[in-house]
């Protein structure tokens, strides 16, 4: 297996590495004792105590009904106590994943078998992975054209990526900003004058809130109780910030602050909002509890960025025309201090703990790092080209280049006054992104659950990669299918800690049956299986849903020559489905190029038929779609099919006429 095709395989590894511990081996989950269940309990199954800890299970329907049922939403919650006490254990990370249960001579000894499927689970077998992991995470990535695409980067092999969902937007989007615990996410539609709300439990666009006049950037405060919508209008009767209450998903306020573009960041007691104005040179200062326009504080003549740090309990303000970073008593709201850079400062963030703050000149290709305890520039560092996106991970800040492939590090513990800063970076992909055009404000840097890993979109090559610290280069690359990429966002789907003890995560159960839910805890080492049923649904979507049997021969075609892709179309009961008058065949060259349609003729039986023009050599990806079945049938009925240089085939015809 060459080195791309392992790269998807690190994922899983460093998060079973992750659970288990360090020094913790596959062998030593062989060597737990067997779980001691209170047998006069009548919830025996769904209780465990053991070296002095004790796991209850619950899983309960989130539509209020009275059983599980396959195709719906549930909240899976493990309950961590010291069985002596009874007190709650917070902070253990316990691991948890969903499969059939076990049948057969297998199940004969539950204990020993549940030990084996984790141990298999961890070392992320392809072929041994569960039916879900509840310690995963899902790369949202906001396209080019109205729609977000979800891919589920725990299943990529050989740069084929499982794209679990697509959701439509009623307009382009442009910026978006996920609540701190990943359920919600806010996307800004400026043609629209709304921010389309994502449900992430389901992967859905479940409304769209109105949001002013061309709404572009959004924020929420670090309460999460109120999202701030820059408007970037003509006219200064509607430049400014919408206000808008996120539990009743209603605007509240609009305040015109000022024209240009806006940026927005808070103190972090949610008390103050901090807009920038960019064409009218100002920073307005906003009283979120009061909900009033407090001070309006003339900072350069182009404002670009604002940034608050909580070290120093101030708003930093970088003017691109100027180069220069007014920064602002966030209690006061006076001018504490000036620092004089270069023309071209644009964006800027600081760390997490708001000791380093990093501006970029877009114009000399730097980074600028003020030290917040003084407020003074410590560093102008050489980066990427033309920087224009930053993030932080705990130990590193990611800057990507407009103008280069390169995404440059900066080790954050290397910063410092005299010191020398430690200066790396990686290719992510072959081309600039500003070869792509059309960029949106969102970023295409995202850092990874981890918090020691990002993920990097490259517009042009339509491709996310991930980069794990340490290594020389991007570990693996996630394809976007049909769309352009242009941002991503990780949505964490792993056991949170909801309460002290309490460890929950919501899943979609995937089919009716009986599952083993397996469930690991690292200190003390415990291991065990809980029980669940989930019933069959009639509505269920996978039984109302018509799927597509490829019939493909042969599997690999030879460039130029004739091909007709042949399908099986069958109902959710296995029936044939006949009489589909609007198939279509949506072919193209992987990753994103040459696509074509193609139309179909129905054959008799449930079967039809498209000849297919494939002029290029390589992977061709081919989704079968009807308007009338809905999106949904052409997100999961696809195929590839791998065509052959002409020229490896005719040497092939050449080789064999020798031999005879």
């Amino acid at each position: 297996m060459d080195k791309k095709n392992r790269r998807p395989l690190y994922l899983g590894l460093m998060a079973g590495l992750t659970l288990m511990g360090l020094g913790v081996s596959y062998e030593s989950l062989w060597c737990d004792p067997r779980s001691e269940l209170a047998e006069s309990d009548p919830q025996a199954l769904h209780r465990l105590s053991r070296d002095g800890v004790t796991v209850e299970f619950e899983a309960k329907p989130l539509a209020g009904e009275a059983v599980l049922t396959e195709g719906a939403f549930a909240n899976v919650l493990f309950k961590v106590t010291d069985q002596n006490s009874g007190q709650p254990l917070s902070g253990v990370s316990p691991g948890a994943w969903l499969d059939p249960a076990l049948t057969g001579d297998a199940a004969k000894d539950r204990d020993k078998s549940c030990k084996a499927r984790v141990a298999l689970f961890l070392k992320s077998s392809i072929g041994a992975r569960p039916l879900l992991d509840l310690n995963s995470y899902f790369l949202l990535v906001l396209n080019k054209d109205a729609s977000l695409t979800v891919i589920d980067p725990s299943v990529s092999v050989g740069g084929v990526t499982s794209t679990l969902a697509r959701i439509e937007l009623p307009g382009v989007p442009m910026d978006w900003v996920a609540s701190t615990d990943d359920k919600q996410v806010f996307v800004s539609m400026p043609e629209r004058g709304e921010v389309a709300l994502i449900d992430t439990g389901t992967f859905q666009r479940v409304g769209s809130i109105s949001a002013g006049k061309q709404p572009l950037r959004v924020a929420l405060q670090p309460d999460q109780r109120l999202l701030w919508v820059g408007n970037n209008a003509g006219d200064a009767a509607h430049s400014g910030v919408t206000v808008i209450d996120v539990h009743s998903r209603k605007p509240m306020k609009f305040f015109a602050t000022g024209t240009g573009h806006h940026e927005i960041a808070f103190s972090a007691d949610s008390r103050y909002a901090f807009v920038s104005n960019r064409d009218s040179g100002t920073l307005s200062v906003i009283d979120a509890s009061e909900m009033r326009l407090v001070k309006t504080l003339k900072v350069g003549s182009h404002p670009l960025s604002v940034a608050y740090s909580a070290l120093s309990q101030a708003v930093y303000v970088a003017d691109g025309r100027d180069g220069s970073i007014s920064v602002i008593d966030a209690r006061s709201h006076a001018l504490r201090h000036r620092i004089e850079g270069k023309q071209g400062l644009g964006p800027m963030r600081f760390s997490a703990d708001g000791r380093f703050g990093i501006v970029l000149n877009t114009l000399e290709s730097q980074a600028l790092v003020i030290d917040a305890s003084t407020d003074q520039l410590i560093h102008s560092l050489p980066v990427a080209a033309e920087p224009y996106q930053l993030t932080f991970t705990k130990a590193y800040a990611y800057i990507r280049g407009l103008a280069s492939s390169k995404v440059t590090m900066v080790n954050l513990s290397s910063l410092g006054q005299g010191r020398q800063p430690i200066v790396q970076g990686f290719e992510a992909g072959a081309a600039a992104p500003r070869q792509a055009g059309d960029l949106p404000l969102a970023q295409g840097l995202t850092v990874a659950r981890d918090e020691n890993s990002v993920f990097v979109v490259n517009p042009v090559d339509n491709t996310t990669y991930f980069y794990a610290e340490g290594m020389n280069a991007p570990m693996s690359g996630y394809a976007n299918r049909g769309h352009n990429a242009r941002a991503a966002l990780v949505i964490d789907r792993s056991l949170r800690e909801v309460a002290p003890g309490v460890y929950s995560s919501t899943i979609k159960l995937p089919a009716a049956g009986t599952f083993d839910v397996a469930f690991l805890l690292n200190q003390p080492q415990i291991i065990h299986c809980f029980s669940t049923e989930v019933a069959a649904s009639a509505t269920a979507p996978h039984r109302q849903q018509p799927q597509v049997e490829f019939l493909l021969e042969p599997k690999v075609v030879v460039q130029g020559a004739p091909f007709t892709a042949r399908f099986r179309i069958v109902e959710g009961n296995g029936k044939p489905r006949n009489g589909i008058k609007d198939l279509s065949v949506r072919y193209f060259l992987a990753p994103s190029s040459l696509p074509r349609d193609s139309r179909v003729h129905e054959i008799g039986d449930g079967v039809y038929e498209a000849p297919l023009e494939l002029a290029e050599a390589g992977a061709w990806y081919l989704h079968v779609q009807a308007p009338s079945l809905g999106s949904a049938f052409a997100e999961k009925n696809y195929t590839s099919l791998r065509v052959l240089p002409a020229a490896a085939q005719q040497a092939s015809d050449s080789g064999s006429r020798s031999v005879r």
